[in-house]
């Protein structure tokens, strides 16, 4: 099955920057979507920023300007790149990918990676 693992998360302070990496395998990574979602303690999991097989990219309002998604499909890898981080950014930030078919859209997630913002 399709295994997504992710690396880069840690503790910042605000205005500080980290890059989220998410490498995939057990797959062909250039025909799926990819995004990013994050889950604060007590808050359902949304959406941050998405990108297409075709390399279109979508954000949440929250992380627009701040945030920048991109796709590596040569070494099977997405990348988050996060700046002028906020208190609020704090979450665990998970990987996502889909990939639709003639009958039916198969989702896989990451493990998760903690993203701790504060002074």
């Amino acid at each position: 099955q399709v295994q997504l693992v992710e690396s880069g998360g840690g503790l910042v302070q605000p205005g500080g920057s980290l890059r989220l990496s998410c490498a995939a395998s057990g797959s062909i990574f250039s025909t799926y979507a990819m995004d990013w979602h994050r889950q604060a303690p007590g808050q359902p999991r949304d959406l941050v920023a998405a990108i297409t097989n075709g390399g279109s990219t979508k954000y949440a309002d929250s992380v627009k300007g701040r945030f920048t998604i991109s796709r590596d499909n040569a070494r099977n890898t997405l990348y988050l790149q996060m700046n002028s981080l906020k208190p609020e950014d704090t979450a665990v930030y998970y990987c996502h990918g889909e990939r639709a078919t003639t009958l039916g859209i198969y989702h896989y997630w990451g493990q998760g990676t903690q993203v701790t913002v504060s002074s």
